[in-house]
């Protein structure tokens, strides 16, 4: 790769590198931090715009620079909001590395043509069936952009420094969110640093150790997802126990929309638990109705034989603690639509876990009709999602061009949520020193503004909440 020019001064001093919030601020989606020093422009995420209408339009607008003047850019973890624009990216003239840990490449290859695969099935939908403005639809990229992807992953041992180009260093620390999840500390070419935080997972995670913590930067940037909340993991888990059992009890069907990564490993985890105790009985099938998520569940359990370091002790060595079996894996297409015939009681956990595309949107649009089913949303939902509007009570949800009627009982679980709550958060940075300015990103604006609150009360720090396209200085 041709060594990048100096950006000129009109003095000949060095400028302070810049950092531009091209997602990720106000939105808990579309992460992408680009940091530009005198010989690096980097870019820190680069993930998809999901929910409302305005936010997945931003998709398809181009970039404030030019994607080939992108000398490298650092992936956090697979997540499809921190990962999933890089297809695009790619196809618009990005060739440099993409910098991430090995398990998050192997994931983000999964998750990418996953993708692909529900854009291309979305567009051809609706030109079959006219439900789109567009003439025809077309997906934002496609199987040959991820081909082209993956080849520039360039996978990162964690906690050991590297060099993203002259002058420019890159370390990697877990995160403890999913597997391979990482905090990334940049050293630009000035001696300052940039780290960013990523998705930060909770400290009671029961597959993955707790997160690496902090230990400084000269700016921060964190996520603020649950910046407002505080989990309740007793709570959720009997309310989640709950509402599985009062749908048994009327012979209804749980349907779970749970992310492929990590989520549904989660909730598999807790239906196990609930199967031990003849909560769920044995004859109640559960499904497992997302090719990616067994996908995922390979590389998880691939992890476990490999004893893993962010793994946490006790996990069986041969990864059968991860095996979806005695449930019911679906793999094929054919297999997904032989769900239909199950009248209940049953459990259908599927992906994608807000309900923005995949096969359980197929699950919803049949089964919310009905009062004796119900919906368990064990994450977050974001603004402008069908799992938020089913969260918020809607009484309709728009899927396929057509309004079905909700019916079915809906269950707010958040107990699964990969993310730290605001207490934990506040304890991963309390023992390192103050950045010069910690920037509240990846949240929607009250997470973000009651986040930033208590870092100024509880630590002291200079917090603030950045408006989406602002520059700031690096200092």
């Amino acid at each position: 790769m041709a060594e990048p020019s100096v950006r000129p001064t009109s003095t000949g001093s060095a400028l302070p590198a810049l950092l531009s919030f091209l997602g990720g601020a106000g939105t808990v989606t579309g992460s992408k931090f680009l940091v530009e020093s005198e010989r690096s422009r980097v870019l820190i995420d680069c993930g998809l715009f999901q929910g409302v209408a305005d936010l997945r339009r931003r998709n398809w607008r181009s970039l404030p620079c030019d994607a080939e003047d992108i000398h490298a850019v650092i992936v956090t973890h697979a997540h499809l909001d921190h990962c999933g624009y890089l297809p695009r990216l790619v196809r618009h003239g990005f060739r440099g590395p993409i910098l991430t840990s090995a398990y998050t490449a192997r994931l983000a290859e999964i998750v990418l043509r996953d993708s692909a695969r529900i854009q291309a099935e979305a567009a051809q939908h609706a030109n079959e069936h006219g439900w789109s403005k567009h003439r025809p639809a077309r997906p934002l990229y496609d199987d040959r952009d991820v081909d082209r992807t993956v080849a520039f992953f360039d996978p990162v041992s964690m906690n050991t420094e590297v060099e993203v180009m002259s002058g420019t260093r890159l370390s990697l620390h877990s995160a403890g969110h999913i597997l391979g999840s990482a905090w990334a500390r940049l050293t630009l070419d000035d001696g300052h640093t940039v780290a960013c935080s990523g998705d930060l997972g909770r400290p009671g995670h029961p597959l993955l150790l707790p997160a690496v913590p902090f230990s400084g930067a000269d700016v921060l940037l964190m996520e603020s997802t649950y910046g407002n909340r505080r989990h309740d993991d007793e709570a959720g888990r009997t309310r989640f126990a709950d509402v599985v059992g009062r749908t048994i009890e009327r012979g209804g069907i749980v349907v779970i929309p749970a992310f492929a990564l990590d989520r549904t490993e989660v909730v598999l985890h807790e239906l196990a638990a609930l199967r031990r105790t003849d909560a769920l009985p044995d004859e109640v099938p559960v499904f497992v109705d997302s090719p990616m998520a067994l996908a995922a569940l390979d590389v998880y359990r691939e992890a476990v034989r490999a004893r893993a370091p962010e793994l946490r002790a006790g996990i069986s060595a041969d990864g059968t603690d991860l095996n979806p079996e005695p449930f019911l894996a679906t793999r094929s297409v054919q297999e997904s639509i032989a769900i239909n015939e199950v009248t209940g009681p049953a459990v259908i956990v599927s992906s994608a876990g807000m309900a923005t595309g995949g096969r359980v949107v197929h699950h919803l649009r049949r089964l919310l009709p009905d009062p004796r089913n119900a919906v368990a949303i064990v994450g977050f939902a974001a603004e402008g999602t069908r799992a938020r509007e089913l969260v918020d009570g809607a009484h309709t949800l728009k899927m396929f061009g057509e309004y079905v009627p909700v019916r079915a009982e809906v269950a707010d679980v958040p107990h699964f949520s990969a993310h730290a709550d605001a207490a934990q958060i506040i304890e991963w940075l309390r023992d390192a020193p103050a950045p010069h300015t910690t920037y509240l990103v990846h949240g929607e604006p009250d997470a973000s503004a009651a986040l930033r609150d208590r870092v100024d009360r509880e630590l002291g720090w200079t917090a603030v909440v950045p408006r989406s396209g602002e520059a700031v200085l690096v200092r």
